[in-house]
């Protein structure tokens, strides 16, 4: 039986009201995230139906391994998320896996990957600096130029980006973006407005410094699509850390789950889902994992998903 999950909702200085969209209750006009998939310790998604329901994630995680394939790690290792972006995020950078397991008590790095869900015109997003050297970057500080060393890109809705750990970034004002990232709450600030926060959380440059990768040429990924069953199936991402990838379904897709556990999100849409022959509704903003016991599932309606595994 495939685990529905129910969303944990973060409220953020920059966070805006377009969560409603995705037929989320959210509980203020300045939700920044919605934690669709997660058993991170900063926002446990809790089990809505099945034997399991009332328990979160994590829980599940920990004492059911067999329906993730008994995953060998201690930690569950994905966080799906949807960010309403009113105001620009804080520029900032996250850490790989060696840096995070040495300082920040054996936690996971963090490298993400974006899928524009919706953009307003001349929106863009900052990924990268020009800087070459540590040195540089800190003479640039220094000179209050840091600023002038990023790299903007204008962004459309439907476009993919993967930032690894390691790199400068930042979404900016009205966007709202699908992401899929390692289970990781670690953010080094260089950057933030000068806004002041409820909880002020002092900047991180030195850490920041320390994890920065100079001089990367990143660009907007171009999917690898191909039709299967009359679906159209992008292929976004695949690394070490996990594969991402879109279907767009009208009709019927019987679905081979490519791993023994996989994180599906609804992101517009609605139909329902067979799953060994149980029927499930699923509408845009569902959330759900599948575990190893669901066997045979099947998609019927018109929706786009974003299917993310290890």
């Amino acid at each position: 039986m495939p685990l529905f999950l129910k969303p944990v909702f973060h409220d953020k200085i920059w966070g805006g009201n377009k969560l409603k969209q995705f037929n989320y209750d959210i509980p203020s006009e300045s939700v920044g995230e919605c934690w669709g998939i997660s058993a991170h310790p900063n926002g446990k998604s809790m089990i809505l139906n099945g034997p399991y329901a009332g328990q979160t994630l994590d829980q599940v995680w920990t004492q059911h391994r067999e329906l993730f394939g008994d995953f060998p790690s201690k930690d569950f290792p994905l966080l799906c998320k949807i960010v309403d972006a009113k105001e620009p995020l804080s520029i900032h950078v996250h850490p790989d896996d060696s840096y995070a397991y040495e300082y920040e008590n054996g936690q996971y790095g963090k490298s993400e990957c974006w899928y524009i869900i919706d953009a307003e015109e001349d929106a863009e997003v900052i990924i990268g600096t020009s800087v070459n050297s540590k040195e540089e970057l800190e003479e640039q500080i220094e000179q209050d130029k840091f600023m002038e060393t990023l790299k903007k890109v204008n962004v459309q809705p439907g476009e993919f980006y993967f930032i690894p750990a390691g790199t400068v970034h930042s979404i900016g004002a009205g966007i709202t973006v699908y992401e899929t990232m390692q289970s990781s709450d670690i953010t080094y600030r260089l950057y933030d407005y000068d806004r002041e926060r409820d909880q002020p959380s002092s900047l991180n440059i030195d850490k920041a410094l320390d994890v920065i990768q100079y001089s990367q040429e990143l660009s907007s990924i171009v999917p690898e699509n191909e039709i299967i069953e009359n679906h159209k199936c992008s292929h976004i991402v695949s690394n070490d850390f996990f594969t991402m990838v879109k279907w767009e379904v009208s009709g019927t897709l019987n679905y081979m789950k490519p791993r023994e556990f996989c994180l599906v999100s609804v992101l517009n849409g609605d139909g329902q889902m067979i799953v060994d022959g149980e029927i499930f509704k699923i509408q845009k903003g569902s959330n759900f994992v599948l575990t190893s016991e669901d066997l045979d599932s099947v998609f019927e309606g018109d929706f786009t998903l974003i299917i993310s595994y290890i």
